[in-house]
């Protein structure tokens, strides 16, 4: 079960030429306008192969299913938020404290851009959550979490920064997602990121003082 699971959502084989690169840039642009537009439900490899201009065929030659298409849009995802989680919290010129606040502010930020594309994700998950590969992904971002609260916390047990690790990366996701599916100005991201980073700061503070 697990071995058809990995191969379904494996990609074929990996561009090695620009001409082949430009397909795929090609096929998942179009892969993405056909998810936020119509949904998980509605979202073929038929639907992406026309809105991208290129045969059927020629997508499988990358793609052997949808679920491979959409787990390569999710994976591209998780290795952006992982690049956003590493660039701000381990930045050691500045206090955990202020990382962990321009943290909240640019996933915030983030989720409020990209809300359409990040919805029909979620739906579509079932597809692909539970393979090897969305697991190893997942825990890209939660070493980097790790390391951060190790340094935030150096006096905490590892069950409590597991705890604080699991609560903040947990309630940022859940809230960040429900808060992304409405639209939002500015002002309004910049007070809830605020409202949010305040929460986990006094979080970390009081665990702290433990």
């Amino acid at each position: 079960m697990t071995e058809r699971r990995t191969a379904s959502i494996s990609s074929r084989k990996q561009p090695q030429q620009a001409r082949s690169t430009e397909l795929v840039s090609a096929i998942l642009d179009a892969a993405v306008q056909v998810l936020t537009r119509e949904g998980a439900q509605r979202f073929t490899t038929a639907r992406v192969a026309e809105k991208a201009g290129v045969s059927v065929g020629s997508l499988y030659q990358y793609f052997p299913n949808k679920a491979a298409i959409l787990f390569r849009l999710q994976s591209d995802e998780w290795r952006q938020t992982s690049g956003l989680l590493r660039d701000i919290l381990a930045d050691a010129a500045r206090p955990p404290l202020e990382r962990l606040r321009r943290l909240v502010h640019a996933f915030i930020r983030s989720e409020c851009e990209e809300a359409a594309v990040r919805v029909a994700l979620n739906d579509a998950a079932p597809l692909y959550r539970d393979a090897p590969e969305a697991r190893q992904a997942r825990a890209a971002g939660e070493g980097i979490v790790e390391a951060f609260l190790r340094e935030a916390l150096p006096s905490a047990s590892d069950a409590t920064r597991a705890v604080a690790g699991e609560l903040i990366t947990t309630t940022l996701s859940a809230v960040g997602k429900e808060f992304s599916e409405s639209p939002r100005t500015p002002a309004e991201i910049a007070a809830y990121a605020d409202a949010m980073a305040d929460m986990f700061c006094a979080y970390l503070r009081s665990l702290g003082r433990r």
